[in-house]
């Protein structure tokens, strides 16, 4: 192994005390940062890697820390939809899923968040139509594919809509075959390991389309194999009706009530918290998948970020969709989180540096992996992302953490996962982008024309 030196680079650490580098360099050797400091780094006397990092900024890899990879291949529907009827427009569509079109659509939103700045994806796969396949076995195969580190939630449903809940019957799973197909994902796929590409959690999909006791019974499960919880929350002012109206409690309450709330867990949206439920978010240390762009497609509101903030709270970015999200670029939501912050609370609701906070060491928070990712720090894992901000997209912009978060998406120079080179000069390094189109293309018409 032989370092590599990022020079003369401006880096955004997103370490605790908020270093920034206007001119510096990182060095990293063995899949880990060696190395930060301003000015040229010293050069090794032996072999070494040297990239010249001028008119660029270095920041940690952003974390997306919720999305639905196989809904690439549904993007463009139910475009004035709320989220039940867009729900209700999509689960016929979804029925005809298999694990061909599970790994194309994978496969392409994964290469989609790279070339946006992604080095870690959380994605929520819930949808096990019975004559599929294996499709979390696929998704994982997607994210190896592409080689950025993948949090694969494997989800469920148990509530069809003779039960009450929005998903044709014939597309939930029962309580004893949703726990058992959880428990053999973990046991197949998940990784410890500081350095892990894949990781799997527990994501019963949301109140209104599980059980209660699918949500107990899950959430022991995860306890029991010492692995992270993760749901949707409060997301729509309907849920808060529904949960109203069969368990007399807000979401937030059922949540606790369920065992969903605790430093292992974390909900996507918490859009319709009171101010009591924030702070019971932050009392607990749950997080929060703050999905901007997602939650503006469908109309249901702003999350309260800055409260949450306020609280405690571990509060992370995530892109969503990708039906409900149809671009899925991550570096747009450190964009969209800072205006919907705005929108809520005034100007300094919140600045630049705290939306790029959101997408690194918050979402790592969330992930239960900010000890090894999230900040540009000695002995953290290389997994950093290369901006070039010398063009005429940003020029005269002289803060480059304001050049990233409010201008236009910059190109990378690099990403990279553990020190290797996942996207180089704004193109994808490990996969053609051409034969994941291709597959993507084919994979969508042949999903559309079965629902």
């Amino acid at each position: 192994m032989t370092p590599t030196i990022l020079d003369g680079v401006a880096v955004s650490t997103m370490d605790a005390a908020g270093t920034e580098l206007p001119f510096g360099h990182v060095v990293f050797e063995g899949g880990r940062i060696t190395a930060v400091g301003p000015g040229q780094a010293p050069k090794p006397t032996g072999p070494h890697t040297w990239v010249d990092g001028s008119g660029c900024l270095v920041t940690p890899g952003l974390v997306n820390t919720h999305h639905h990879l196989y809904q690439w291949a549904t993007r463009g529907i139910a475009q004035d939809a709320t989220l039940f009827e867009w729900l209700t427009a999509l689960y016929p569509v979804w029925q005809g899923l298999d694990a061909e079109i599970t790994h194309a659509a994978g496969s392409a939103g994964l290469a989609r968040l790279a070339t946006t700045g992604c080095t870690t994806a959380a994605d929520h796969h819930y949808v096990f139509p019975r004559a599929g396949g294996d499709q979390f076995d696929a998704l994982v195969d997607a994210g190896r594919r592409i080689g950025i580190r993948l949090h694969a939630v494997r989800g469920s449903m148990d509530r069809g809509r003779s039960d009450g809940g929005l998903p044709p019957d014939d597309l939930v799973e029962d309580i004893d075959t949703a726990l058992t197909a959880t428990e053999k994902a973990i046991d197949d796929h998940h990784d410890p390991s500081p350095e892990a590409l894949v990781r799997v959690a527990v994501g019963p999909c949301s109140p209104f389309t599980v059980s209660t006791g699918l949500m107990t019974g899950a959430a022991e499960l995860a306890r029991a194999k010492g692995v992270r919880l993760h749901t949707h929350l409060a997301e729509t002012a309907d849920e808060e009706d529904q949960c109203q109206a069969e368990f007399g409690c807000t979401p937030a309450e059922y949540a606790e009530r369920t065992g969903w709330l605790g430093e292992d867990v974390w909900l996507a949206h918490t859009v319709h918290l009171s101010p009591a439920a924030v702070r019971k978010l932050g009392a607990t240390g749950t997080g929060s998948a703050h999905c901007p762009t997602s939650n503006g497609r469908l109309g249901t509101g702003i999350a309260p970020v800055r409260d949450l903030l306020d609280a405690g709270a571990p509060v992370g970015l995530g892109v969503d969709g990708a039906a409900s999200n149809e671009s899925c670029g991550l570096v747009e939501e450190l964009h969209q989180a800072l205006l919907q912050a705005r929108q809520r609370g005034g100007p300094k609701a919140l600045d630049a540096r705290q939306a790029l906070w959101l997408g690194t060491m918050g979402g790592a928070r969330c992930l239960g992996r900010d000890g090894d990712i999230g900040s540009i720090e000695p002995g953290k894992l290389a997994d950093l992302a290369v901006w070039r901000l010398d063009g005429l997209d940003h020029a005269g912009i002289d803060d480059p953490v304001a050049a990233l978060v409010l201008g236009p998406q910059p190109r990378l120079k690099l990403l990279l996962v553990g020190g290797r080179t996942v996207v180089e000069d704004g193109e994808l390094r490990t996969a053609s982008e051409q034969e994941l189109a291709r597959d993507l293309r084919a994979a969508s018409t042949r999903l559309k024309e079965a629902g």
